[in-house]
């Protein structure tokens, strides 16, 4: 009986087979045999003189590292409560396959230290938002992109960490991240068109049958832009809905899932690849939307 390396090497050989459909077969068979193929694959990349062939390995190599994702996806998705980090980390694998999570949660941890220093108990809700604020966007000096002129490095938690650069969404998720280290009950609300992060007093499950936050029943004390920290109050929301003329409505001011901030996310990121030569990925995002919905 040949020997799983005899097969291997069978497989190996004929990825450069210009039949269609052989390679195909061949492509579904090394699939199979899951991330264990993947150092087999990148020797053989990194030997190869043939561009075509260098293409091929390539895309194997992603398909590989997509089917371990999708399956991560699939595992985090029925968790019965995901967390949110877990879920960038998800999203930022997709680029970055080899991402090392110790060292993202090593700059968190260090910016959860740091704003946790200067907190108290005798903090207003508004004076602990000041300071993560003034720790992100004034010592840590984090920048937002327009989500519609962002690169797609952007919307990872890795990228954001290290070059300080983010869209509304990708700083929205850090900033949500750090509140939840530091129990502030700060959440993603959905808003129409905006993405504002709504501050929580009284958190309860009865609090999404309220329209907007009012100062008895105490709601939603405040909103914040995660792209600059700005902070807004109830009027300010009540004045952008009427002049997009968008009717209240509860659910405009429920907290967001996790996994509807990654859902999110994942569909704004896939508009990027829609075109020519990485249609491909446009494909494999819409396929992990697919998995949260």
């Amino acid at each position: 009986m040949e020997s799983d390396e005899q097969q291997i090497e069978a497989l190996l050989r004929l990825i450069d087979d210009p039949d269609h459909e052989v390679y195909t077969t061949v492509a579904k068979k090394i699939l199979d045999y899951g991330s264990g193929i993947i150092p087999r694959l990148e020797s053989l990349w990194e030997t190869t003189p043939n561009e075509s062939v260098q293409e091929r390995l390539e895309m194997l190599i992603h398909r590989v590292h997509f089917q371990i994702l999708r399956d991560a996806f699939i595992e985090w998705a029925a968790e019965d409560q995901p967390d949110l980090l877990t879920g960038a980390l998800l999203i930022a694998r997709y680029q970055y396959p080899d991402l090392n999570h110790e060292d993202i949660l090593t700059r968190i941890k260090k910016l959860e230290r740091n704003v946790w220093l200067e907190l108290n108990n005798y903090l207003t809700a508004l004076e602990k938002i000041n300071i993560l604020n003034s720790m992100l966007y004034n010592h840590f000096h984090i920048k937002s992109t327009e989500v519609n002129q962002s690169f797609p490095k952007h919307f990872f938690i890795n990228s954001i960490l290290e070059s300080k650069e983010g869209n509304a969404l990708s700083i929205g998720i850090l900033y949500q991240v750090l509140c939840q280290r530091l129990d502030i009950p700060v959440h993603a609300i959905g808003l129409p068109r905006q993405l504002l992060l709504g501050y929580f007093n009284n958190f309860s499950d009865g609090f999404e049958k309220e329209i907007l936050m009012d100062h008895k029943r105490n709601s939603i004390l405040f909103f914040i832009d995660p792209a600059t920290g700005q902070i807004f109050s109830n009027n300010d929301v009540k004045a952008y809905l009427k002049r997009l003329m968008i009717p209240l409505r509860s659910q405009y001011f429920q907290p967001q899932s996790n996994k509807n901030i990654v859902q999110i996310t994942l569909k704004e990121l896939s508009l990027y690849y829609k075109d020519a030569p990485h249609q491909y990925k446009y494909e494999d995002l819409k396929e992990l939307v697919r998995i949260l919905s």
